[in-house]
């Protein structure tokens, strides 16, 4: 086995089953853009990000995830649609026979760690076949002391080799991608997908099944802090929902941009860098992650690139909606080192509402904030999931539900504790459509919604008299500084109101079907804290 690279770990490969391998350890930026350079992944920008191809799949394969049914974790997990379960001997079987076809090939190594919270910290090993994933692990997670990565010893650890496809019928895999997690075998196997966020999401899964267990609250939220009071906010929402986006905000530092921990001390960010869509990115409208876009070391998948004059097209959507920059967090200005934060002051639960009837936002009770938690309702918006061609009404527990390992109410019990203990403002906030459904209607504008978030922190709502929905049962603001009073209220942005009221109607009766499975475990106050039943006119 030939070792290269930067003070490579004395816990080997040999400890994966990994032998007679060229590994490269822990190599920084430069050198991985010239291997990946070298092996045709991918092109250099004209202004220095590297630019690469992840094939047929564009987005996670939700279908080709499974988690290993074993002794130490079987009573846990959520079994079902979402956590499918794989058998032990076939995940063996199935690891030795990608072991053998990475014999004698080249592969690339980071150790680094997945939490910012030292108490919390996760030492994660990331395997790659592919150059620019481990330039990617390398910007999407922490990094560690390059003196110290000799005594590195990865509690789990990854391996990606999109080369290497599985057949369903020998190795007990739905087609030839694959993505399953073994907490016994504190292992991840990767394959026949080069889209980098499995890499990214599988971190995630653990750390939702490991932490809730040690009384920490695992969430799928951006999260900042104010310059000058120091207040934390978080951000639910699923992709396409705006979390990267609102959370960077030049007036207030990032903590992160994705995933993040609550402990009794505070928040902490997962990652140590953002993994943000940029299609049809603009400098005018979010101009931090634009630059990220234009810098060295950033990471571009599926973008439109000129191979003669290396200029981006970041309005191509020729091969996904879905074009994502993954950068280290050092990219941006505005950001809090340490990655830790206090409790939050402020929840904001974004939602893509394709049906165009929910506010641009609304202030939650704590019972709504629960309800509106578990429900998770938003759209699946164009290329976040394999197949999505246009936006898809989805309820999504925990506004994460692809990557909760426990069940949902786990999650909610634990955030209902800490928004009562800390008094949290609760807010939901509509980032999709306005004046119609999709197909109609128009996207809330973003100056909007940054204009109510920005007078949501500093506390420019709280006195304003609010509107209850009839059909929500939300309390919307009547005015807020930089936004049209008409756009508050939905039902005014319709020019055809019946047909408002029954699309809304619609959705509610959606809410409380949707809501039947969680009803058992839900205490009275909660399940009430859904819409009401339509009143016919």
């Amino acid at each position: 086995m030939g070792s290269i690279g930067w003070n490579p770990s004395r816990y080997g490969l040999e400890n994966h089953g990994l032998r007679d391998v060229i590994a490269y350890w822990n190599l920084p930026e430069a050198a991985l853009y010239e291997h990946a350079v070298r092996r045709n992944e991918g092109l250099v920008s004209e202004h220095g990000a590297l630019v690469c191809r992840t094939g047929d799949h564009t987005g996670r394969s939700p279908n080709d995830k499974f988690l290993v049914k074993e002794p130490s974790s079987d009573n846990h997990i959520w079994w079902g649609a979402i956590n499918r379960p794989f058998e032990p001997e076939r995940f063996d079987a199935l690891h030795h026979h990608l072991c053998a076809y990475l014999q004698g090939k080249e592969l690339y190594i980071q150790d680094c760690f997945a939490g910012a919270d030292p108490e919390h910290r996760l030492p994660i090993r990331v395997i790659t076949q592919l150059a620019w994933h481990s330039l990617f692990a390398r910007n999407l997670f922490i990094r560690p002391d390059t003196s110290k990565t000799a005594e590195h010893v990865p509690e789990f650890t990854i391996i990606s080799a999109p080369g290497f496809r599985a057949e369903p019928e020998r190795d007990g895999t739905r087609s030839g991608t694959f993505i399953i997690v073994n907490f016994a075998r504190k292992l991840v196997l990767i394959g026949h997908t080069a889209y980098a966020g499995e890499i990214k999401k599988s971190v995630f899964t653990i750390l939702n099944y490991l932490l809730p267990l040690k009384s920490v609250l695992s969430m799928h939220c951006s999260a900042n802090i104010g310059r000058n009071n120091g207040d934390t906010a978080l951000f639910f929402g699923l992709s396409g929902t705006g979390k990267t986006t609102l959370s960077t905000d030049p007036e207030r530092r990032m903590i992160g941009d994705d995933e993040h921990g609550w402990t009794d001390h505070g928040v902490f960010n997962f990652e140590g860098g953002c993994y943000a869509k940029v299609i049809r990115l603009s400098s005018d409208g979010e101009p931090e992650i634009y630059a990220c876009t234009r810098k060295f070391g950033t990471v571009l998948e599926n973008v439109t690139i000129d191979r003669i004059s290396r200029r981006l097209d970041l309005d191509d959507d020729s091969l996904t909606e879905n074009t994502r920059a993954g950068y280290p967090l050092g990219h941006l200005d505005n950001i809090e080192p340490s990655g830790l934060g206090g409790h939050p002051k402020n929840i904001f639960m974004l939602t893509c509402d394709a049906f165009g009837v929910l506010p641009p936002i609304a202030r939650l009770s704590s019972e709504q904030a629960a309800y509106h938690f578990l429900a998770g309702y938003t759209a699946k918006v164009a290329g976040t999931e394999r197949g999505i061609t246009e936006p898809q009404t989805t309820f999504s527990p925990c506004f994460g539900a692809p990557f909760m390992s426990l069940h949902p109410s786990v999650y909610a019990k634990m955030l209902m504790e800490k928004i009562a203990r800390h008094q949290v403002n609760c807010w939901l906030v509509n980032t999709g459509w306005s004046g119609g459904p999709y197909g109609v209607g128009k996207r809330m504008k973003l100056g909007y919604t940054r204009a109510m978030l920005r007078a949501a922190l500093a506390g420019g709502l709280d006195s304003i008299p609010t509107i209850t929905d009839p059909i929500f049962d939300l309390r919307i603001p009547r005015e807020c500084p930089g936004v049209p009073a008409e756009v508050l209220q939905p039902e005014n942005t319709w020019k055809d109101k019946e047909a408002y009221r029954a699309k809304a109607a619609q959705l509610a009766e959606a809410f409380h079907k949707n809501f039947e499975r969680f009803a058992a475990d839900t205490p009275e106050p909660v399940r009430n804290a859904g819409p009401k039943v339509p009143v016919p006119r």
